[in-house]
């Protein structure tokens, strides 16, 4: 049995378990084997379910169309700084936006009720979506309501699909050796701020998700690398490690992260200290990570600066010829590679 199977053995199993839908290995292992084969792939030059990317593209005269979708199972549905309304309208924008997708068409929202759901948390989280719409200059434009018997569901799941244009498209495959790596803000703070509020830490007050929609961001960005962005993705589920892992394996570039220039805020590394967590595999959900060619670098890190959303962005890495498909971090006395995270280590965080 060679390693690679012998690994989907092992990771995969015979039953799907929670780890398969928490964003990192074991998840892209079960899409791959299980989910996208056999679907027809799309005309040559368009990304789709086989690119696994933040979305799917498709030529529109002279740009593109991209649709992305997703579903949500937060838990609790209310959050320190947000809750699955919120959550739903952003996390799509942002899938769309890091696939240079910043004009938003429109969105669809699709609810699945539990019996006795409050209405009036209904109306809360309702009034959240509106909210963050018109935060992202964005509308939902249709959608579907469901309702399941008791038990039969926990609380409300509420799915989102965007579609929106772009000029030009950004994968996460693009990058070559040499380009910078920029993050647009600290991480971790989705994550933990979940977790500290399901184990009761007593951090609630210091801890709030980072959840938002980063269009405008990264419209900013763009709009200051004149064509030098390579590569973006948002490190949602598996945080920055699982991200930057799988662009380095889809670029077949290694990338080496300097610990130091990695934005963490002491709340954030504290929590994570007494939860036994590596902020590097924790959740983001306000946050990208860009690939940029050496000589924009600069440029665009300033352009992100001047915007409130990342006034804390940072170039945190090189991408390198050698270790192809490794994450590797320089920590100031030496390197080691980083393993991307099986999964999410907290089910339901988005």
């Amino acid at each position: 049995m060679s390693d690679r199977v012998g690994e989907k053995y092992g990771v995969l199993g015979e039953r799907v378990t929670l780890k398969h839908g928490a964003g990192g290995r074991a998840m892209r292992m079960l899409i791959e084997d299980k989910l996208a084969a056999g679907f027809a792939p799309l005309a040559d030059g368009e990304i789709g379910l086989a690119a696994m990317d933040d979305g799917a593209a498709f030529r529109l005269g002279d740009g593109w169309l991209v649709v992305t979708t997703d579903s949500h199972v937060i838990h609790p549905v209310f959050f320190p700084g947000g809750d699955i309304g919120r959550l739903a309208v952003a996390g799509t924008v942002n899938d769309l936006a890091v696939m240079g997708a910043t004009d938003v068409l429109g969105l669809t929202s699709a609810m699945v009720i539990e019996e006795g759901f409050p209405q009036s948390d209904l109306e809360r989280i309702q009034r959240s979506m509106q909210e963050t719409c018109q935060e992202a200059g964005v509308t939902i434009v249709t959608g579907d309501t469901k309702v399941m018997g008791k038990g039969e569901l926990d609380g409300i799941i509420i799915n989102t699909t965007g579609v929106g244009l772009a000029e030009s498209i950004v994968s996460d495959s693009g990058l070559n050796p040499g380009d910078r790596i920029v993050l647009t803000g600290p991480i971790g703070e989705h994550g933990i701020a979940l977790m500290a509020a399901r184990r009761g830490l007593g951090l609630e007050g210091d801890l709030r998700s980072d959840v938002a929609p980063i269009n405008d961001l990264i419209r900013t960005a763009r709009g200051a690398a004149d064509g030098s962005i390579v590569a973006m993705k948002d490190p949602t589920r598996g945080g920055l490690a699982s991200a930057l892992t799988e662009m380095a394996e889809k670029s077949g570039v290694g990338i080496v992260i300097d610990e130091a220039s990695v934005p963490v805020t002491d709340v954030v590394r504290a929590a994570a200290e007494i939860l036994g967590l590596d902020p590097f595999h924790i959740a983001n959900e306000g946050k990208a990570v860009i690939g940029v060619r050496p000589n924009a670098a600069d440029a665009v890190l300033t352009a992100l600066r001047s915007n409130p959303q990342g006034k804390d962005a940072a170039i945190v890495g090189t991408c390198i010829d050698e270790h192809r498909g490794r994450l590797i971090l320089d920590t100031g006395f030496g390197r080691r590679l980083v393993s991307e995270p099986e999964g999410e280590p907290l089910p339901r965080i988005c």
